[in-house]
């Protein structure tokens, strides 16, 4: 019998963190391709098989740029000293990862580029131009935007009205229409793509909440406490279903989409229901922004499906 030694078992927790992580990057940036493309799809009834995977690796490099870098500046304040799923505490090296970060931002800026002059469709490039300044506001000296609370409403418009409507106008622009009008549907998912993204954000704070306050990182949940915190995700979720149901109403929206999202309902009320009952105890509410993750892509998802079954049909 051999028994694992040290350093294969430190690699293996290292491991176990990270994919969490990656999980939760690459799930981002499948839901704002997938559901952009839909959206275009909707609309022309065009679907460009090699610009959507263009699209799709090129925001997981963008995204995992965001939040390598993210982890970078926050080791650098302190900020991360105990946060257990810091790349740059898993790695043991904060240039490693700033070097990492910084090649997953040129790939993934290339890739944009790529699909942006394949498409020539230039308000795309100023919407992902848009939504890269956003990200790196939201994190990067001498912005840092992040400390002062603001994290959320810029991680909303970058994945939300900017990435979103980007891939939706690169998207169509496979079809005979050059230039994509910016419909009611279009708005309305970047809008709900926006808010569920902002949830995983805001969700990710609540163990963090010493460590934050002790850098003078004022997030939400710094300013508000877990117990307002709570309520702020009770009152998210039930905008996002009002919200789906406002644009149905509108006609935003197809009942397609209207009835695949509403079957994510269940996983709504658990994310309420454990933030609910888990805000106070930081062991057990690191796990919220896993399940506001899995709301993310279900929602997405079903969305997405909703909008291609209307075409169809």
């Amino acid at each position: 019998m051999v028994l694992p030694t040290t350093n294969s078992m430190a690699t293996t927790s290292t491991c176990t963190l990270l994919t969490p992580n990656a999980a939760t990057w690459i799930t981002q940036g499948q839901d704002i391709t997938m559901v952009g493309s839909a959206a275009a799809y909707f609309q022309t009834g065009m679907f460009s098989a090699r610009t959507y995977f263009v699209l799709l690796a090129s925001s997981v490099l963008v995204i995992t740029w965001l939040n390598l870098s993210n982890d970078v500046y926050d080791f650098d304040t302190g900020a991360d000293k105990n946060k257990k799923e810091s790349v740059v505490n898993l790695l043991g090296s904060r240039n490693g990862t700033f070097v990492a970060a910084y090649l997953c931002i040129a790939l993934g800026f290339i890739g944009l580029t790529w699909a942006a002059l394949q498409a020539r469709n230039m308000p795309s490039i100023m919407l992902l131009s848009c939504a890269i300044i956003c990200g790196y506001i939201y994190q990067c000296p001498p912005f840092r935007l992040s400390y002062r609370g603001l994290g959320e409403p810029l991680c909303f418009a970058a994945f939300g009205p900017f990435a979103t409507t980007a891939f939706y106008l690169l998207q169509g622009s496979a079809s005979a229409m050059s230039n994509l009008p910016l419909t009611r549907t279009v708005i309305s998912v970047s809008i709900l793509v926006g808010l569920t993204t902002s949830m995983i954000l805001f969700c990710s704070h609540f163990h963090q909440i010493e460590s934050d306050k002790e850098v003078g990182k004022m997030s939400p949940l710094v300013r508000l406490g877990t117990a307002r915190g709570a309520e702020i995700v009770k009152v998210a979720v039930m905008a996002l279903y009002a919200l789906l149901i406002t644009f149905g109403l509108c006609k935003a929206l197809p009942l397609s989409s209207i009835f695949l999202c509403s079957l994510t309902l269940p996983i709504g009320n658990l994310v309420m229901r454990f933030v609910q009952e888990n805000h106070k105890d930081k062991n057990k509410i690191f796990m919220a922004k896993y399940f506001c993750v899995r709301l993310h892509a279900l929602f997405g998802a079903a969305l997405a499906c909703g909008l291609v079954v209307a075409r169809v049909v």
